[in-house]
């Protein structure tokens, strides 16, 4: 089987879920491109837990895991399936590169991954679970949990990281608004060093990309990047996707879908 690509998506503010924009009608138009998936795995920065953990639940339900905003917000359901067997295939994967985790029998999903599967895959009909991320781990340690998931993509399993491109919540700006001109240079070095596939930049980005600190005061929403990009394999071929869409000023919605080059 052709290995399917890895994601990664900029899920934005829960808002996202009914307000698509230009990315979330990109989203749509790439899933709709992709062979159907037997499973999607998401990690998302909203599950961060000390001890690695995969969604094994049947039934995962719909969390609403955020305050203060619409009512409507709270009504929306993704009633997909989850698969316990696709968790025990991620667990040995995990386990196979010498990476302990557990499952996890009660939890459902986070709205990093239902709001940006709602515009991708509106069937839900697909198994998603998901992975947690380690609040002591950083870009090396997601990349090689990504590396490790990589050989499912061959077995039909859709690998996405979901965070944000930019995420400096401290600049929110309400409204229409200019986009903050650090946020259009972080993005565009990070489009630059993915397209070269400089993963050593890549992996030190605070210490390499403009504004780095500024577009990412606590990095767990860029992190999600570093595991779709190890998902990708050894060498990967990026594609930019909804790079104009940039909310409330500082929240870029760049998404990316990496193939393996030969």
């Amino acid at each position: 089987m052709t290995p399917l690509p890895s994601l990664f998506i900029s899920h934005g503010s829960p808002m996202f879920a009914v307000e698509p924009g230009i990315a979330g009608a990109e989203l749509a138009a790439l899933a709709a491109r992709l062979p159907r998936p037997q499973a999607i795995i998401v990690a998302s920065p909203h599950w961060m837990s000390g001890r690695l953990s995969v969604t094994s639940t049947e039934h995962p339900e719909t969390i609403h895991d955020f305050g203060g905003f619409p009512p409507q917000l709270y009504t929306l359901s993704y009633p997909a399936p989850g698969s316990p067997e696709w968790a025990e295939r991620a667990l040995e994967a995990l386990a196979a590169a010498g990476i302990e985790a557990r499952a996890e029998r009660a939890r459902g999903l986070d709205h990093g991954a239902w709001v940006p599967m709602m515009h991708m895959f509106p069937q839900a009909d697909i198994p998603v679970l998901q992975l947690s991320l380690h609040p002591q781990f950083g870009p090396r340690e997601h990349f090689a949990l990504g590396r490790a998931l990589a050989p499912l993509r061959t077995a039909g399993a859709l690998i996405v990281g979901s965070g944000s491109l930019t995420h400096n919540l401290h600049e929110w700006r309400d409204g229409s608004v200019a986009t903050e001109p650090y946020v259009t240079e972080f993005a565009d070095w990070i489009a630059r060093t993915l397209a070269e596939d400089d993963l050593e930049a890549l992996l030190d980005y605070r210490a390499r990309a403009p504004h780095a600190v500024r577009a990412h005061p606590t990095d767990e929403h860029l992190l999600p990047l570093m595991f779709a990009r190890g998902a990708a394999g050894e060498h990967a071929q990026a594609r930019r996707l909804a790079a104009e869409d940039v909310r409330y000023g500082m929240l870029a919605m760049d998404a990316y879908r990496f193939d393996e080059a030969a």
